[in-house]
């Protein structure tokens, strides 16, 4: 990664124990609930909550700007300790290019411009 740093070892930054198990256990097969234990997944989601969770994980989605959601992801992409490239292009270029420069944003009908105002924000969805 820019920071010089394996995705694991950003993943797990400032958890130098919890990195060296998992280097452990490198080309082991794992269960999804040992996944989860482990800290290398999010959520291990079983039969019953499976349809909730993703239904409601996709209305939280939908309701952000789809420009802000690719600026969240490549922020995302440039984890851990900063470097001047992750500034550069994780932060810098993130927010300026496809966050406050987009109709979605700055638009008419845009986050910014009806901030306050108690309009929801209208977003083109095509975009992205």
């Amino acid at each position: 990664m820019s920071n010089g740093l394996s995705r694991l070892a950003t993943r797990f930054l400032g958890e130098p124990e919890t990195l060296e198990g998992l280097v452990g256990r490198a080309g082991q097969r794992l269960e999804a609930g040992e996944t989860e234990a482990l800290g290398l997944v999010t959520a291990a989601l079983d039969d019953i909550d499976w349809d909730d969770e993703v239904r409601l994980f996709l209305q939280e989605r939908a309701s952000f700007s789809p420009d802000a959601l690719t600026g969240l992801e490549a922020n995302t992409r440039f984890a851990g300790p900063e470097t001047m490239e992750t500034k550069i292009f994780g932060r810098l270029t993130a927010w300026q290019n496809w966050i406050f420069q987009r109709a979605n944003a700055v638009g008419e009908t845009g986050a910014l411009g009806r901030y306050g105002s108690g309009q929801p924000a209208v977003f083109d969805r095509r975009r992205v």
